[in-house]
């Protein structure tokens, strides 16, 4: 006998899952031109070339005195010939053997080449002592040294920050080409299931599966439409999908994909278009249906509050940033100490959740005490998920483990 978890032969790993989707998958949403103070969150649809160069002149890293360097006497003693601010250069260049008063961000005069800070010298009104220890292009920044004219300085499929935009604004652009939000529909399914704030009859439930991916979605910059609970009826889930699909990019729904007698998503997205219903080594988690209905991608994720997290973290979340014209998907890890122990099956990939605390100078990560997929709790309990991949065996405290920020997640 063994412990070893085996995945039946039509299961697929992470990793060949988002290699399918990578495949497949490319931006399906129109671009716009955006002026920068309605492009943050936005996703760049085109490279961003520098018309100049950044800063656009040699200029002083200080306030003190500009001089050139190779002019300088043994007693540091020059005449000052003038005052240099920013956006107010010298009229012509510098003459020999002499300084100028300057202050940070001023445009170097023409031949100067080195800045002495004003706390290092002695002002004597008509003359200026400087420091003779300073070396040629102290204090100076060179033209272009942030930026060069030509340069690309931001890549389409970048999500746009606010040190883009501040980026892009140096290079002299006022607006951007941006992809459009990604149209996504929503709903749930099932004649258990109610809307908070309504009376829970008796065997139901409140929907919380909807809240969460529509949340999800939102996060990302995409824009939701929510069609509420769907009931158990092939007809009226057929004409629901045939009418998202007619005006979104995504539909997006959790449960009702399996072959029971009432999930009647399944053949209602086989009736209109194509489903392929992918088996993942992971808990939670396990199935995951992608298809499109009339040309519209589709995605059916879990039943389990759990899992549709997860799940859409492993899988939705780099599919929905494929559509909206991304280039990076993949998640940032961050190597931390594990507070405590786990026994793993290798061959399935599992994630844990997990809360970050600083320990004697450590970042420890404790797990969640249920490992359980319902535990909905528990995802407002972590900080994110230490992902155990499917080689890794048992974890013992101390060990480094690879943990994933519900704070990158959502964006």
């Amino acid at each position: 006998m063994t412990d070893r978890f085996v995945p039946d032969k039509d299961m697929m790993t992470v990793a060949e899952a988002l290699a399918r989707l990578d495949a497949r998958l490319s931006p399906v949403v129109g671009t716009e031109e955006l002026g920068l103070h309605h492009a943050l969150g936005r996703i760049l649809a085109e490279d961003v070339v520098s018309s100049v160069n950044v800063p656009p002149h040699d200029n002083s890293a200080v306030d003190g005195w500009a001089f050139c360097r190779a002019d300088l006497p043994a007693d540091g003693c020059l005449p000052v010939v003038g005052r240099v601010a920013a956006g107010h250069p010298l009229d012509g260049p510098l003459p020999r053997v002499s300084a100028v008063r300057i202050f940070t961000g001023a445009p170097l005069p023409e031949g100067a080449d080195t800045v002495a800070m004003q706390e290092d010298c002695k002002d004597q009104g008509e003359s200026v002592v400087l420091p003779i220890r300073l070396s040629e292009g102290d204090n100076a920044r060179a033209a272009g040294e942030d930026i060069a004219k030509g340069a690309v300085v931001l890549h389409a499929g970048t999500r746009l920050r606010p040190q883009e935009l501040g980026v892009a604004a140096a290079t002299g652009r006022s607006s951007l080409k941006v992809y459009r939000p990604l149209k996504a529909a929503v709903f749930s399914t099932g004649d258990e299931i109610r809307d908070p704030g309504t009376e829970l009859a008796p065997g139901c439930i409140y929907d919380t599966n909807r809240f969460t991916a529509s949340g999800l979605l939102r996060a990302l910059g995409a824009e939701v439409t929510d069609l509420g609970i769907l009931p158990d009826r092939f007809e009226t889930i057929r004409d629901a999908l045939a009418e998202a699909a007619r005006s979104h990019d995504l539909i997006l729904t959790s449960g009702g994909v399996s072959v029971g007698d009432e999930d009647h998503v399944k053949p209602a997205v086989l009736a209109l278009g194509s489903l392929d219903f992918w088996r993942l080594a992971i808990k939670p988690g396990r199935p995951v249906a992608l298809g499109e209905v009339a040309g519209t991608p589709f995605v059916g994720l879990p039943g389990n509050p759990v899992a549709v997290m997860v799940t859409f973290m492993a899988i939705a979340r780099p599919m929905v940033l494929r559509l909206m014209g991304a280039a990076q998907t993949a998640l940032p890890r961050y190597s931390v100490e594990a507070g405590f122990a786990f026994k793993h099956k290798p061959g399935r990939r599992e994630y844990l959740r997990a809360r970050l605390a600083h320990m004697d100078g450590r970042l420890v990560a404790a797990k969640f005490t249920s490992d359980g997929s319902g535990v909905l709790t528990s995802m407002t309990w972590s900080d994110g998920l230490v992902d155990v991949p499917e080689d890794r065996g048992d974890i013992a405290p101390g060990e480094m483990v690879d943990f994933l920020s519900y704070a990158d997640m959502m964006r």
